[in-house]
């Protein structure tokens, strides 16, 4: 539904208000789906759907940063995505190199880089970790860029390391196999040390996660927004919210 202008105004402020004080998510996941969609429906190209969304984080970050929101991950491209054509995919890597740089250059959040790094170009790699490295005192909100990130990649990775770190100690395959635990996942994910998301928002109609923080969102909730990304309103984020503080969560129990 598009308001008229003052009308919108009015009704966001009020949605604003009407959000509880406590109860609200500690960390949002975002799906950021629908960008070329949204350039084919505008008669773009598909580049200018790709930095059209990548405009739109910062105005995410700040909005989550106004109801006190600690941790937001961004899916901003996926292991599947990386079989895209070469020229697209080529283009959408140094989108998103520019908009970490971007982000990082504000100085006012955190990043972090979570995905399959070996799996990117090394000029792609060079960006995430100068951003990571640029950005590793700030203290505001922790952004996970989730970049070459697929959820059965980081499950496997996760297992990988956990076996490492325990033939480094000299544990047998049987001790191995007695001791480990859900929680040792948990320890090796690229999210280790985070809350997990409470809350997961998909934009552009679909209804699925498509692998997006497999393991951190078994107790999420999740909410599906009709709006392409690059559409994607801070009313929106606020329905999207209200709707999370509504639900009684009982985490599974």
């Amino acid at each position: 539904m598009r308001l008229p202008h003052p009308l919108y105004g009015l009704y966001e402020r009020r949605l604003a208000a009407s959000l509880p004080k406590d109860g609200l998510p500690r960390h949002v996941g975002v799906i950021l789906d629908g960008n070329r969609r949204w350039a084919r429906s505008v008669g773009e190209s598909t580049r200018h759907g790709h930095q059209a969304g990548a405009d739109k984080i910062a105005d995410l970050l700040e909005w989550s940063e106004d109801i006190g929101v600690e941790v937001v991950t961004l899916w901003m491209l996926s292991t599947d995505n990386l079989a895209r054509g070469a020229d697209e995919l080529e283009q959408l890597l140094g989108i998103i190199e520019d908009a970490v740089g971007s982000l990082a250059a504000t100085g006012r959040w955190r990043i972090q880089a979570v995905g399959a790094l070996e799996m990117l170009p090394d000029h792609t790699v060079k960006a995430l970790v100068s951003a990571e490295e640029a950005t590793a005192g700030v203290t505001g909100l922790h952004v996970n860029v989730a970049v070459g990130y697929g959820g059965r990649k980081e499950i496997a990775d996760a297992v990988k390391s956990f076996l490492r770190q325990h033939a480094d100690a000299g544990s047998s395959l049987d001790e191995l196999a007695e001791a480990f635990d859900v929680e040792h996942i948990a320890e090796h994910l690229y999210t280790k040390g985070q809350p997990d998301p409470e809350l997961v928002i998909r934009t552009s109609g679909e209804q699925r996660l498509g692998g997006f923080l497999l393991w951190q969102s078994a107790h999420s909730e999740f909410y599906f927004c009709e709006a392409y990304w690059p559409d994607f309103r801070r009313v929106d984020f606020l329905r999207a919210v209200r709707a999370y503080a509504a639900r009684e969560r009982r985490g599974g129990r």
